[in-house]
């Protein structure tokens, strides 16, 4: 595969990865759970708030992208649900920071980051595909 191509493949994947991580924040945007204790514990048998996710992308030496996932750290916020089983005696619970305008933001760059990367690959096919071609 030619270094364009390899480079092309790796924002595709990336792209990938940053739309897996934003439909998972989406998806679990009223995940709540217990507020910790003032100790940082949870009550005990208490479900744990969703930790939103992020997506970290480095350049690679040489030409193309990595990610890394990790929890974001914006973590959680109090939420007012006095009906929630594990809400505290005020009735709060932790709900995760997701902003669904950001991750719509996140699912576009995505989608374009992906079309961009595809239409590369294929102009890197063509263009190999026109040196063979010559070659014959």
């Amino acid at each position: 595969m030619s270094p364009t191509a390899t480079i092309a493949v790796s924002g595709m994947q990336a792209a990938s990865r940053r739309l897996e991580v934003s439909a998972s924040n989406v998806a679990n945007a009223r995940s709540t759970g217990a507020l910790p204790n003032a100790d940082g514990t949870l009550p005990a048998g208490a479900p744990k708030a969703y930790d939103p996710l992020e997506l970290v992308q480095s350049n690679v030496a040489g030409g193309g992208t990595q990610t890394t996932i990790t929890r974001s750290s914006s973590g959680t916020s109090a939420s007012y649900d006095p009906t929630a089983p594990f809400a505290n005696k005020d009735g709060l619970v932790a709900a995760p920071n997701v902003d669904l305008a950001q991750e719509m933001i996140s699912q576009l760059v995505a989608k374009y980051s992906f079309a961009a990367n595809a239409k590369v690959l294929k102009a890197s096919d063509e263009m190999s595909r026109t040196v063979i071609d010559m070659k014959v």
